[in-house]
């Protein structure tokens, strides 16, 4: 069976597969092969310049072909890589044989080749590079989507800071605010929940089977290997792997840095499902219309609709992101004693996880270009909720003492039709200086915004 994007069992490698592009070098197995040479390489030209008799430093010659193959790794690689694995029935062993089979013709690392993987446990190399795919995925890819919709965010805020809305808590009607006051708040949060994400440190260990150095002390007994392990953990790439160093570990980096990145991005995927909701209502209730490109069919039998698919294909996406994000944080920092093979299957999907994110947040930016703003419907909904101006004339009508302001007030709203005129009947029979009378006359539905405005165009700038 040739394999293709209609016979592919995930939808993010089939129907999707095109939105998920920049990722899939990063995420998929392929990539996994190709952080796994990047660790090998960095590890064993590392150790070349360490002093020992036995494995002297490397020549320039040498230390370039090596890197040459971190970074010219192709798909032909990672198939020869799969092939090797028949053989041997393991991942990590394969990557090993691979690079060996590079030092043909090359009598400087043909000599030195028992030290490629050298007192390495599997893990050693799985752990890095599981977080060097992380730190690909997340700086070139997840950080750049969601700044690409808080700049959205931004600019909506700002374009519409002053465009009145009524509020809606409980669903009914309730004090006014602004468009761009509520496309604010998500702006905000999200900002915050993207600095967690950002700021993660993203963890390696280098330690050996059981993380106490075992075999690398039974060959160089006074070697500090474990300020070197540090060395080739923290050292930026491509001399080293620029993550942050693990000093305490079981066989398996322990996660736990896994499971607060994972987190983080489920908070911004949670606060992303909240927005992708009320859009979707705001679009029900016409403050909202959508654009349709040309020849584009919102419904197959009724013609008029225009749906908010958008929305909906990123709540659900992010639905099942955040299904995969919790479950990847609650198993992965779990392990019988100092090693089981239960997370090294989990951790081959982070990939589907944040794909199913990314997917998601191209949705949102998708749809939020789509949007046009409707004052008129925005207008029409604030004229017929005079009875928001309750709260602002019993508030008023408390600071001058005014007995029953309250309950005045709720006898003549609560479960009525308000209108303008009994409102200001109302205002006018007060016990209140003359002026504040006349403030509260002149106020409207539209014009009860309070500091929304300011708060809109304060969200604009970081």
């Amino acid at each position: 069976m040739s394999f293709s994007t209609v016979s592919a069992l995930s939808p993010l490698d089939g129907r999707y597969a095109a939105k998920l592009s920049a990722l899939r070098p990063l995420m998929s197995e392929q990539g996994y092969m190709h952080r796994r040479v990047q660790v090998e390489v960095a590890w064993f030209i590392a150790l070349s310049d360490c002093g020992f008799p036995e494995f002297k430093p490397l020549t320039g010659g040498a230390r370039k072909y090596l890197l040459g193959l971190v970074n010219n790794f192709s798909e032909a690689d990672a198939i020869a890589i799969k092939q090797i694995e028949k053989t041997t029935n393991h991942d990590v062993k394969a990557v090993e044989y691979w690079i060996k089979s590079k030092f043909e013709a090359r009598p400087e690392l043909q000599a030195a080749s028992e030290f490629v993987h050298f007192a390495c446990t599997s893990e050693d190399i799985n752990n890095t590079s599981h977080a060097l795919q992380i730190q690909a995925a997340r700086e070139k890819v997840v950080l750049p989507a969601i700044d690409g919709l808080i700049a959205t965010l931004r600019e909506m805020a700002g374009r519409f800071a002053e465009v009145p809305m009524l509020s809606r808590t409980h669903g009914q009607t309730a004090s006014p605010t602004t468009v761009g006051k509520e496309i604010a708040n998500v702006a905000v949060r999200l900002a915050k929940a993207r600095e967690r994400i950002a700021g993660v440190a993203l963890l390696g260990k280098m330690n050996g089977a059981v993380g106490n150095y075992n075999a690398h002390m039974a060959a160089w007994p006074e070697f500090d290997w474990e300020a070197f392990s540090r060395k080739v953990v923290e050292t930026p790439a491509p001399l080293g792997l620029g993550l942050s160093f693990q000093p305490y570990s079981i066989q398996i980096e322990p996660h736990d840095y896994m499971a607060e990145l994972f987190d983080a991005v489920a908070r911004v995927n949670t606060i992303l499902i909240d927005f992708a909701r009320d859009v979707w209502g705001y679009v029900g209730l016409g403050y909202f219309k959508q654009r349709l490109k040309e020849g584009e069919i919102g419904s197959s039998t009724m013609p008029h609709k225009v749906n908010p698919i958008d929305f909906e294909n990123a709540e659900g996406n992010l639905g099942l992101a955040n299904a995969l994000l919790r479950h990847l944080s609650d198993k992965l920092p779990i392990s019988r004693w100092q090693r089981d093979l239960t997370d090294s299957t989990v951790l081959r999907n982070i990939g589907v996880a944040f794909g199913y994110a990314v997917l998601a947040y191209a949705s949102l930016a998708t749809g939020l270009g789509k949007l046009e703003l409707n004052e008129e419907a925005l207008a029409e909904d604030l004229e017929a909720s005079w009875e928001v101006l309750a709260e602002p004339i019993q508030t008023v009508m408390r600071r001058f003492g005014v007995q029953g302001a309250y309950e005045q007030l709720k006898e003549v709203t609560r479960g009525k039709t308000v209108t303008a005129e009994a409102l200001h009947e109302l205002i006018r029979s007060l016990e209140i200086p003359e002026e504040e009378k006349e403030r509260l006359l002149a106020m409207t539905p539209a014009s009860y915004t309070g500091k929304a405005v300011e708060l809109a165009r304060r969200a604009q700038t970081p």
